[in-house]
């Protein structure tokens, strides 16, 4: 027996084949366009999702030589198609990084009780569905003359190979319409955005058969799938208590829960797991700004990873600049989208090599921040937290988050959880049964701590005073 599976990503899908052992035996990648039109916006062609999709499974089946036997998906969250009964996209899908709803969001969180808001999982949010769908609404009204599903991104592309129209909890309890503690729509929720309820689709399992998909001249029994998230937290096989730090594009601060408590300071997200509705969930931390700003600031400095890595190793100083990371603004703990970055403290003593570990510093310290939310929740990290993603390569930055985040970190290799989570789901389990490897442990150092606490105080109160500034611009 092999199993498929499909990870439906913001701007590539991988495929993998994989034997019974979770062994990958070939794997296939193709990235697509994400556009934007307008500022702010982020939009994809999900006929580009279906086509690249298609050809990376058949490349992995072709080189796996073996025909799978079962398939499940993974896939980003948030985002929005809305399609007619025959599946066609009545526009381009609006992805989790669109902020064009800002006006909405306003609006959500003024309008619905706290309560409610903290019944859905998360804050008002923009770039999720029900934001998005206010906006659509509003100002794209047609686009619902004919539309028969509103489908989150991987749940339009099972459906358009040829899968059963559903949801799942792990996905929906991203769309701020989902009471996260019953694993059912609120009706509240979906009758602010505006929309038809008969648009959302039904909620299954996450592991439950949504028919047969055609890949070629393969027909593949399917399951509905998961959320990329809860597919990495099934292909680790984390449990109640576990949590781990991912760090890449940007960073994600995950422990899993026994019961579905909310953050009443809005400052998190709690979501499902993925597998039957109100069976498990998880807190998470959802920070924008680490790879993506570290990637801008060293477009503008004109200098290489291994420049910054270079700089980093001298050590943090207490006089070095402190960076703002925040360029396109922030989710937790700040959830305010027009956060934007600057340096503070420069002087004529500051040197490329001072500018460069700041931003280092910066992506750090918006970790750390992640870090500090989840654990408020009332949800600690384990003793030694799993470290997965980019952020795991170099030494001197994984000292650096130790110290920042106060907490100890071991690496896990974890390249194709998220795919591995997706092709367990299609033999319908949910979880795997090898715990992550952990190695290259580092522990906070006291000293380091102290002065990291001490800096990253200033860039906090450097973000309340601008919030400060921004909220007299709107009562004055």
């Amino acid at each position: 027996m092999t199993m498929l599976g499909i990870d439906l990503g913001t701007g590539s899908v991988k495929a993998a084949v994989l034997d019974e052992d979770l062994t990958v035996l070939a794997q296939a990648s193709r990235a697509y366009a994400v556009t934007s039109p307008r500022p702010g916006w982020a939009e994809s062609d999900p006929r580009e999702w279906l086509e690249a999709s298609v050809d990376v499974a058949l490349r992995a089946i072709e080189e796996s030589g073996s025909a799978p036997t079962s398939v499940g998906f993974s896939g980003q969250m948030h985002g929005v198609v809305v399609a007619d009964a025959v599946l066609s996209p009545r526009r381009p899908a609006i992805l989790w990084a669109d902020v064009r709803s800002a006006e909405q969001t306003a609006a959500m969180a003024r309008d619905l009780p706290a309560e409610l808001l903290a019944s859905l999982g998360s804050p008002a949010v923009s770039g999720f569905a029900a934001t998005t769908l206010a906006w659509l609404v509003e100002h794209e009204p047609q686009v619902f003359d004919g539309a028969a599903h509103v489908l989150q991104p991987k749940d339009w592309l099972r459906a358009a190979l040829g899968g059963e129209v559903a949801t799942e909890p792990s996905d929906a309890s991203g769309t701020l319409m989902l009471d996260v503690a019953s694993g059912t729509w609120s009706a509240d929720a979906v009758a602010w955005t505006g929309i038809d309820p008969a648009l959302l689709p039904g909620i299954r399992a996450s592991q439950a058969s949504a028919g047969s998909i055609r890949i070629g001249a393969h027909d593949v029994p399917c399951v509905v799938g998961g959320a990329d998230t809860a597919c990495v937290i099934a292909g680790l096989g984390l449990r109640v208590g576990d949590g781990f730090v991912a760090v890449g594009s940007g960073s994600q601060t995950v422990r899993m829960l026994d019961e579905p408590t909310l953050d009443g300071t809005l400052r998190t997200h709690t979501f499902a797991v993925a597998g039957a509705p109100a069976s498990g969930w998880y807190r998470i931390g959802a920070v924008q700004s680490a790879g993506l700003t570290l990637t801008a600031a060293l477009r503008w400095l004109d200098a290489s990873i291994e420049e910054a890595s270079a700089a980093l190793a001298q050590g943090i100083r207490a006089d070095d600049p402190v960076f703002v990371p925040y360029l396109s603004g922030e989710r937790t703990p700040f959830m305010t989208p027009g956060l934007r970055g600057s340096w503070h403290g420069l002087s004529l003593g500051t040197d490329r090599a001072a500018m460069l570990r700041s931003v280092l510093e910066g992506v750090a310290q918006a970790v750390a921040l992640g870090v500090e939310a989840v654990q408020q929740s009332g949800a600690p990290l384990p003793g030694v937290v799993p470290l997965v993603g980019g952020g795991t390569h170099d030494p001197a930055f994984r000292q650096l988050l130790a110290d920042a985040c106060q907490v100890s970190l071991a690496v896990t290799e974890a390249p194709d959880a998220a795919v591995i989570g997706a092709a367990l789901l299609g033999t319908g389990r949910t979880s795997s049964p090898r715990e992550p490897g952990l190695s290259g442990r580092v522990d906070p150092d006291p000293q380091a701590v102290a002065m990291l606490a001490e800096r990253r105080g200033r860039m906090v109160r450097e973000v309340e005073r601008r919030q400060g500034d921004d909220q007299d611009g709107v009562h004055a």
